[in-house]
């Protein structure tokens, strides 16, 4: 298993409860760009995961996209960071995924880093401040500068399949799923087609 912090947040220092959020909806109400957006994970057991502050953009066809830039400060229980290069976050409308894309300057070349995830909510908890929560399901699709696109994380689905006792059909759903991005990446099709550069200029502005 190739840990997600390696390969996503490389030099991460260190060593993952569930929540309930009233109001929360898939679709977000009253955002706005520039608004702070913080990405909040937990796992299928409501063990916290990954927080992630960024910037809202806006939206397009494919979703909503969040800046998350260079020396932002990212943490879970037992670790934390300062980002090493910029970031765009996209939210679909539709599907189990999130999909963060990385510039250049990342530093162990990745390039897409798609998470397979359920129960996406949008929860405002204070003017201008917005949380996005999401249950990260382990599987990952990747594609770095070196290793092109693949496949990550099987043997941790594997076993928090049974330790966590996932749903069968959903399971089944997840594993289809990631099959489908993996092709979608390696095909480059919308969004994983350079979409994502326009939202980086935005960012950046």
């Amino acid at each position: 298993m190739r840990g997600e912090a390696e390969l996503k947040y490389p030099g991460v220092l260190g060593e993952p409860a569930g929540e309930e959020h009233p109001g929360a909806t898939r679709v977000p109400e009253g955002l706005e760009p520039g608004q702070l957006v913080v990405a909040r994970n937990r796992k299928w057991n409501g063990k916290a995961h990954w927080v992630v502050p960024g910037r809202y953009l806006g939206e397009d066809r494919h979703g909503w996209w969040i800046f998350q830039g260079t020396n932002e400060f990212c943490s879970r229980p037992g670790a934390a960071f300062y980002t090493r290069s910029d970031a765009v976050l996209l939210v679909p409308r539709d599907g189990d995924w999130v999909a963060t894309f990385y510039d250049d300057a990342h530093p162990g070349g990745v390039r897409i880093y798609i998470d397979l995830a359920v129960a996406h909510e949008w929860n405002p908890i204070r003017p201008k401040v917005t949380e996005f929560h999401v249950i990260d399901m382990d599987l990952d699709v990747v594609r770095t500068d070196t290793r092109g696109v693949f496949i990550d994380d099987e043997d941790e689905f594997a076993e928090h399949r049974v330790a966590m006792d996932y749903p069968p059909a959903l399971a089944e759903a997840l594993q289809a799923s990631a099959g489908e991005l993996y092709q979608a990446v390696k095909a480059q099709q919308a969004p994983f087609d350079g979409t994502d550069a326009e939202w980086f200029t935005k960012g950046r502005k």
